[in-house]
């Protein structure tokens, strides 16, 4: 039997219609006696809040049976540094963005620029809040005070979990915790990482981890969503996007479906 090591990349916006699928690989990757490490490869701005704790939770469970290196790329924002926080060691270009601990909850009010358009939107709701997040009007203060609470837990929990696995007093990371990010650099000054290095950095480490070759790694994905099938070149009109119109695409068509709270 051959060992070897489990190469998972994540890029993009962390989504429980993203995330769902590595959480499925992460969960059989415990059961694969044949991989004896994994390196999470991720770079991500962050996203939605329960998925960014799915995907945390998924690489911890795995890190107990198996060692898992996270390799930040360009960025590990928000929930992504979150979902890296569930690795063994977290490895960092200098130049990389992370950090940004916090908690955002967008609320659009639309109701001034429909009226400006001519155009009347009816609510009609039982229940008196019922229609206070569906992006029309602005929040009342009791409402906004409501979404603030909702936001302080989440952001409490956060906290309180990157404390828990930097091994930090809560104090310490609250005082780092402004939703600002540092340079990986900066970061491992912070205890945010544990050392600077590229993907290759990281993978020798794991490999010397592990006992296992560097060249028995192996890359590992499962299916892409249909929307990403479809912007990365099932549509001959979309198939030369680049990546970061990909993002912004895939952004405003999945919040057609309303806002969240968000790291």
């Amino acid at each position: 039997m051959r060992d070897r090591l489990a190469h998972v990349v994540f890029r993009g916006t962390i989504r429980e219609r993203s995330v769902e699928p590595y959480v499925r690989l992460l969960n059989s990757l415990r059961r694969r006696r044949r991989v004896r490490g994994v390196l999470l490869d991720i770079s991500s701005g962050g996203g939605e809040a329960i998925a960014s704790l799915d995907f945390h939770l998924a690489v911890k469970r795995l890190d107990r049976v198996t060692p898992v290196y996270a390799s930040v790329g360009s960025i590990a924002a928000s929930g992504a540094y979150m979902a890296a926080l569930g690795a063994r060691r977290i490895y960092a270009y200098p130049e990389s963005e992370v950090g940004s601990i916090g908690v955002i909850f967008p609320h659009f009010a639309v109701r001034e620029l429909l009226n400006r358009l001519g155009i009347s939107v009816e609510l009609l709701h039982v229940g008196e809040h019922k229609d206070a997040y569906q992006g029309y009007r602005p929040l009342t203060e009791v409402e906004r005070t409501k979404l603030m609470a909702v936001a302080q837990e989440s952001y409490d929990e956060f906290v309180q979990l990157v404390a828990n696995e930097r091994h930090r007093p809560v104090e310490e990371i609250r005082a780092l915790a402004t939703g600002e990010f540092w340079s990986g650099r900066r970061a491992l000054a912070l205890g945010l990482i544990d050392a600077l290095g590229d993907r290759e950095t990281a993978l020798a480490a794991l490999s010397e981890t592990t006992g296992v070759a560097v060249r028995k790694t192996v890359r590992l994905a499962p299916p892409r969503p249909f929307i990403d099938r479809v912007l990365s070149g099932g549509s001959a009109s979309l198939g030369g996007l680049s990546g970061r119109v990909h993002d912004v695409i895939e952004d405003a068509v999945l919040d057609l479906s309303g806002f969240g709270l968000r790291r």
